[in-house]
């Protein structure tokens, strides 16, 4: 039988542990719920997409759905889509895998890379069967219950230079993922900005619809 001496000091308990501190972040993707600088950004519902002078903005669609976005800023081209996904974990490692596996299917050729968002894919992929292959980056982002992923094409999947303004898009993009239930890959759901559907309000004619060509709003600045 052990006994406790007399006088003897109380053992300490060891101090809980704390979370290490989360770094403040510098530049986004921005969630809608945390503090994110001002900015000029159209609002596309699920994304406040920065826009800049000589940036032209058109909207990708499947079905009767807006999924994503396309930015043209001179001969590059961005686009963007935003995702639900799990509370606790992230999914680009597992959207990486599908896209090098469909890379390959498509006859083009793909590599990990470090980027300014982490790890990407830069890929050399032929817009049509038998075509040259074009040069392409796939970024992802991981976020709080939302994935977004971008696509840099043209010039700036080279080039340094012609990517930076596009890269600064995806710094200041403000995902909205709102609070409903959603399935993990589910595509966050855009609309058009009120500036397009005014217009297609008061001009209902059918070279007003703004899925045609792309579909596309007129440059925004």
């Amino acid at each position: 039988m052990f006994r406790r001496r007399r006088g003897a000091a109380e053992p300490m308990a060891a101090p809980p542990e704390t979370e290490p501190a989360v770094p403040v972040r510098e530049s986004g993707p921005w969630d809608a719920d945390e503090g994110y600088p001002t900015a000029e950004r159209v609002d596309l519902g699920g994304l406040l997409l920065p826009i800049g002078a000589g940036f032209e903005v058109q909207l990708q669609v499947a079905g009767d759905q807006i999924i994503g976005a396309l930015v043209l800023v001179e001969e590059s081209a961005l686009q963007v889509h935003a995702f639900a996904a799990p509370k606790r974990s992230g999914i680009w490692d597992e959207v990486r895998a599908e896209l090098v596996r469909e890379v390959g299917v498509a006859d083009g050729t793909v590599e990990e890379r470090e980027g300014p968002f982490g790890i990407e894919l830069a890929a050399q992929v032929p817009q049509q069967p038998g075509e040259a292959k074009q040069p392409v980056r796939y970024l992802g982002i991981d976020g709080p219950r939302w994935f977004l992923r971008a696509v840099v094409s043209g010039p700036a999947a080279v080039d340094p230079a012609a990517a930076e303004p596009l890269e600064n898009v995806i710094k200041d993009i403000v995902v909205v993922r709102g609070d409903e239930p959603m399935a993990p890959k589910e595509a966050i759901a855009l609309r058009l900005p009120a500036e397009a559907r005014q217009a297609m309000e008061q001009e209902p004619e059918p070279e007003w619809n703004p899925f045609e060509r792309g579909p596309e709003i007129a440059e925004i600045r």
